[in-house]
């Protein structure tokens, strides 16, 4: 920003890229603002048509404009002429970048045999440069209204108005504004609201900056607000405050908590440049014309409970210069600093969570009932709704655009079709002071028992104490009135709408909001309900990746739990561009090990806040530490979140061990395989995830240079392998048992019996101890994977040997895994070669099964495998959400086995993977297609079973500078032809070896069809 660009340059800040070299990164985002990193990290990715195409050299330029991007001229940076392949995270080895700067790159690339392939630029802008809340804020403080006692009524609404520095031929070049609050805001410049771009377009945010343990870290965000204020003379600098995160009881128990509450506050700076090269600040401080008021229209905002707008307290043109603020009431510091003097203001590293327009959801009916009959026969004397036929529609071309008219008394029921995360905007027509409640839940009563109002009413029994309630105060416009909350957020597919009067509700539409903004992977099949299964894994991502990975959008709970993060992490990174979401996140897992883990060293269950920590043992969510930053560099190649996070790491790894010491037992578990229908000993469970963390670090340390750190976590895992089958093994001979039995099942469960019995050989053990290659023998292998095959049968013969065991409640071929079983069962299944087990249990529909939530007419994945059924009614309603993305985690065997992309551990991101797909044994499903955008370029893979199953069509893309190893089914080593040319024999292409029914090649670069006889 420091040097001249132009408004052309500045409306467009990233060309469209069509060249050879494509995919421009800084930090992994596309020409970003706000980069504080000291040697930011670049990425980028080579189109080719040339078969074999790899990158022999590269070189990064970079100036302080874009007539400075030449070898000779590159007055920031210019890194020679390296002979690398390398071109994910390549960090900025030139001199101290500047705060508030704009930087000019390109890179130039050289395939293998020196031949230069292309160049292409780009842009990116630090931010402050600084974490201590200080340094280039130029005085900026943390400021609030003047005598506001926090929690009461009405939000804090702050402005300043301040005349610009133009005249003559000095105009406003380019403007930024960095921005924080304590609390949420909602920001405007010049009578507008702030957004940010996406997909072209002015875009709007939901809930900035976020959600962080405010007492260790807060984030700032940068704004392009040039447009505001191009033709302006004046500036006015407008926030709404909401209480958010910060001063709501979703924080209740964190340290920042208040139980009388917290002070909301700002803080700014709004740097201005001019034509002339002179700038202009506008800061957040006391007695420098800010002024506040809480007598606007937002009166009361919670996180869980919604929001309150009463349109009569509306004053006009406050958020314009202008506007007579007089009588409004001065503002004050807020001393949060000297509360938290080692607290970091940091810029938020990633793409804020915003509302997506393409996924606005409309609504398929609308209802309106009248009252309620029928009590006296319905079997839970709740009756069931009167509906009226006149003003009810079912088709939903209609219904999207219909106005409903309703009376005092009445109810409206809107079905947008699909579970979603976000808010509703609604057009509404009718007397000043009329109140409109907007009420939100998931799904509809039944007359079942566990239904919480008459059938065809809203069910909210499962919000618990979130009230989720949207209310609006009509002003009167005879034109109709517009309304969309701004600071709070639900999880929703019906609203619920009841008025104080009659009113007429002119629309309403549900408004999409989540951070995982790219979609980077896609799954299809011929098979419908497995399609669904997938769009349902895709809705509950985008709902649940909200600022923090989320565990459920609509209850009194909405945590970050980590377990439900790391087993589900590798799904979201196929789906969604979620690598700096998930990185920021486990920065905050950090913080909140310092905070709240016991001895500093322990992970907790959830982050921010200090709820759920499981000072009794947290295996398996605590473990997120570890396997966050292991997933994130196998499907990135960058491998700074593992040098980051690695002193965190080995401090947890080395808790464990202190506690347990030459038992090689793990810390304990009080969740277990959460919601697991067959329990399995928490113990156990603690064992297998101190085995696999220790795994997980031996690798990191080998990968990074830690030869002797390698070492040691090897002999650790040695060790806990040997006391685990010491200690759970119990062989005769070739005959082996898992003693999963051995131990109690997890006591804080809902709705367990503490003294639940939990069983041997249970499936989730079975498939842990196969992981792991936690036995002594092929012997015993072999008959650890017939035991899990005959579990997972559940035949009669089965049922009549386990007369107590839980699974003779079960059809067969079900699974009966939890959370910390739902990620291994078909890879472990499929790695044995049981992939018909895989595709068997993908396809069930009885209870437990993934099918089973589509069959009932799930648009998200469900916490609980029996959430609801058509049969039963609802599940038990002390943890029971409709929107839960854990199970989700099948999604991660579709991409990597079904479809067949999946990382190679050798080669992380993509650089070098696996394309091994699968064909379904069972012939259900035909025809798989998978496409993933890897930091190489996309990968595709498809699969089709032609010829009444003897022949298989396939087609995979393997990107420049990447190289692929295929397995692929075939009845011999010549049966995979390109054309008609054996594969083997194909320039290129290096043939691996033919066995047990497959053929391995190594792959160049480049699109392949082929075909494989099966026979």
């Amino acid at each position: 920003m420091a040097e001249g660009t132009s408004a052309a340059e500045e409306a467009s800040p990233a060309r469209p890229q069509e060249g050879p070299v494509r995919g421009l990164t800084v930090e992994h985002r596309t020409a970003p603002l706000g980069v504080d990193a000291d040697h930011p990290r670049f990425g980028w990715h080579t189109r080719s048509d040339t078969r074999g195409w790899r990158q022999g050299a590269y070189q990064i330029l970079v100036a302080a404009s874009e007539a400075r991007l030449s070898a000779g001229n590159a007055d920031v940076w210019n890194s020679g002429q390296v002979h690398s392949a390398d071109s994910v995270a390549v960090p900025y080895a030139g001199e101290p970048l500047r705060p508030s700067t704009r930087y000019h790159w390109s890179v130039a690339v050289w395939d293998a045999e020196g031949r230069r392939a292309g160049s292409e630029t780009s842009v990116f802008e630090t931010g402050l440069m600084s974490t201590d809340g200080v340094t280039g804020w130029d005085g900026a403080q943390w400021i609030g209204m003047r005598g506001k006692t926090p929690g009461s009524p009405g939000a804090p609404m702050l402005r300043k108005e301040a005349p610009l520095h133009v005249g003559g031929d000095r105009r406003v070049r380019e403007a930024r504004l960095y921005l924080s609050a304590l609390g949420v805001y909602e920001a405007h410049v010049n009578g507008e609201r702030v957004t940010v771009d996406h997909d072209g377009a002015p875009t709007l945010e939901l809930l900035p900056p976020g959600w962080t343990n405010y007492d260790t870290r807060v984030d700032y965000l940068t704004y392009d607000v040039t447009r505001h204020l191009r033709h302006a003379s004046d500036v006015t600098l407008a926030v709404v405050l909401g209480n958010g995160w910060y001063n709501g009881r979703v924080s209740d128990g964190s340290t920042y908590y208040a139980q009388d509450g917290n002070a909301l506050a700002v803080k700014a700076k709004l740097l201005v440049e001019y034509t002339d090269g002179t700038t202009q600040t506008v800061v957040t401080r006391p007695d420098d014309g800010w002024r506040a008021t809480d007598t606007g229209p937002h009166r009361a905002d919670d996180i869980y409970d919604g929001q309150t707008y009463d349109a009569r307290r509306e004053l006009t043109g406050w958020t314009a210069p202008g506007f007579d603020d007089s009588t409004w009431a001065d503002v004050e510091r807020v001393a949060f600093e000297d509360r938290y003097p080692d607290v970091r203001l940091i810029a938020y590293p990633g793409d804020s969570a915003r509302i997506v327009d393409r996924w606005d959801q409309r609504p398929r009916s609308v209802t309106v009932a009248t009252g309620v009959t029928g009590e006296d026969d319905s079997p839970g004397g709740r009756g069931r709704v009167v509906v009226d036929p006149d003003r009810t529609v079912t088709d939903p071309a209609r219904a999207a655009g219909v106005e409903v008219t309703l009376s005092a008394g009445e109810t409206a029921v809107y079905d947008l079709g699909q579970n979603m995360v976000g808010v509703a905007r609604y057009g509404v027509r009718g007397p000043a002071g009329a109140r409109v409640e907007f009420r939100f839940g998931e799904m509809l009563n039944d007359d079942s028992a566990g239904a919480d109002g008459p059938e065809g009413s809203l069910y909210r029994a499962n919000l618990r104490s979130a009230e989720a309630t949207s209310t609006y105060i009509l002003k009167g416009d005879p034109e109709g009135e517009t309304h969309q909350d701004t600071l709070t957020f639900y999880g929703f597919r019906y609203v619920s709408v009841t008025a104080s009067e009659t009113v007429t509700i002119t629309g309403l539409t549900g408004k999409v909001a989540t951070s995982a903004l790219r979609e980077t992977g896609t799954v299809t099949t011929n098979d419908p309900d497995v399609n669904q299964l997938v769009s349902n894994v895709r809705w509950g991502q985008r709902g649940n990746y909200f600022w923090v990975p989320t565990d459920c959008p609509q209850r009194d709970e909405r945590l970050g739990w980590t377990g439900d993060t790391q087993v589900f992490a590798t799904t979201g990174l196929y789906n969604a561009d979620a690598s700096v979401f998930l990185s920021h996140f486990q920065d905050t897992v950090v913080d909140s090990q310092a905070i709240y883990g016991a001895d500093r060293a322990q992970y907790t269950g959830v982050a921010p806040g200090g709820r759920y920590n499981f000072p009794g043992g947290g295996s398996g969510w605590a473990d997120c530490g570890v396997v966050l930053p292991w997933t994130v560099w196998q499907m990135t190649g960058d491998t700074t979140v593992v040098e980051r996070n690695w002193p965190s790491m080995t401090r947890y790894l080395d808790w464990i061990r202190q506690q347990t010491g030459d038992t090689y037992a793990g810390q304990g578990s009080l969740t277990g395989d959460w919601l697991a229908p067959q329990k399995t000993s928490t113990q156990l469970m603690s064992d297998v995830y101190y085995g696999y963390s220790t795994q997980l670090m031996a690798r990191m340390a080998r990968a990074t240079g830690r030869a002797a750190e390698a070492e040691e976590y090897e002999r650790l895992f040695g060790n806990i392998k040997r006391a685990f089958v010491a200690k759970y093994l119990s062989t005769d001979g070739d005959r082996v048992t898992v003693r999963s039995g051995l131990g109690k099942a997890s006591p804080i469960e809902p709705g367990s019996d503490p003294d639940e019995r939990t069983e041997d050989n249970s499936q989730s053990a079975l498939l842990w101890v196969l992981k792991l290659g936690f036995y002594e023998t092929e012997a015993q292998r072999r008959a650890l994977v017939g035991h899990l095959a005959d579990n997972i049968g559940n035949d009669a013969a089965y049922k009549k040997a386990h007369p107590d065991s839980i699974r003779v409640h079960h059809a067969e071929n079900t699974l009966s895994v939890g959370f910390l079983g739902v990620n291994v069962l078909a890879p472990v299944l499929t790695d044995e070669g049981r992939a018909d087990l895989a595709y068997a249990l993908l396809y069930q529909d009885a209870l437990p099964s993934w099918l089973f939530s589509v069959r009932n007419g799930a648009t998200t994945v469900w916490e609980r495998w029996n959430s609801y059924s058509e049969e039963a009614g609802f599940g038990p309603v002390g943890m029971n959400s409709f929107n839960h993305y854990a199970y989700g985690a099948i999604m991660e065997w579709m991409y990597a086995y079904m479809a067949g992309i999946a990382p190679d551990p050798e080669g992380p991101g993509f650089r070098r993977f696996l394309l091994r797909p699968h064909p379904d044994p069972t012939g259900r499903i035909t025809r798989v297609s998978g496409a993933y955008e890897s930091p190489y370029g996309e990968i595709r893979s498809a699969w089709e079973v032609e010829d009444g199953g003897r022949t298989l069509a396939y087609e995979a893309v393997v990107p420049a500078n990447s190289e692929a190893t295929l397995r692929l089914p075939a009845a011999s080593a010549d049966a995979v032809r390109e054309g008609r040319t054996p594969l083997a024999r194909v320039d290129g292409v290096r043939f691996l070896g033919h066995a047990d029914g497959v053929s391995s090649y190594r792959l160049p670069s480049g699109r392949y069809r082929l075909t494989t006889d099966l026979r």
